[in-house]
């Protein structure tokens, strides 16, 4: 009975592990493409054992660049941000993992440089907001629309990497 019991709640435990595998949506900057970083970034995202499952490196139209910060265009730093992140080319991408938005903001660091802790991508690598070098979603919501307006759904593969299981214990 005890036995029972114990494998139902590791068998839920497990349910839930899968269940809250999902997808985010972050872009490297202009800043972050011409200083060199991506492949540090990457590199971070990989040794914390996230699945990249989509990756472009473009140029982003201000067409674009007005749907994604949409949320934004009534500030007055609008036409700014547009204007800088078509500067230079930007490398969008999608994740996968476990609470893959949530961590992935911690390790990205608060917006505001001088505000991150230091082991964070903004923390160690940039100073000033206006150059703060990624951009992740903020909740799994925001980044199914930012996925949706970046990548066509054959553009983002499923795949299953043999190292999972060393990853995840489900």
């Amino acid at each position: 009975m005890v036995i029972a019991t114990v494998l139902a709640i590791l068998s839920l435990f497990s349910k839930s592990m899968a269940a809250a595998r999902e997808r985010t949506f972050l872009m490297i900057k202009p800043d972050g493409v011409q200083r060199g970083l991506v492949g540090k970034i990457i590199k971070r995202f990989e040794q914390k054992g996230f699945k990249l499952v989509a990756m472009k490196f473009m140029w982003a139209s201000e067409d674009l660049l007005k749907k994604h910060y949409a949320d934004l265009s009534a500030r007055p730093f609008f036409p700014g941000l547009v204007k800088y992140m078509n500067s230079g080319p930007v490398v969008p991408m999608v994740w996968e993992g476990l609470n893959v938005v949530k961590t992935g903001r911690v390790m990205l660091g608060a917006t505001d440089p001088k505000d991150s802790a230091p082991g964070s991508i903004r923390g160690d690598l940039s100073i000033q907001v206006g150059r703060n070098i990624i951009h992740g979603s903020d909740s799994v919501e925001s980044a199914q629309k930012e996925i949706a307006l970046w990548f066509d759904s054959k553009e983002v593969v499923a795949w299953k990497p043999d190292t999972e299981a060393w990853v995840y214990e489900d």
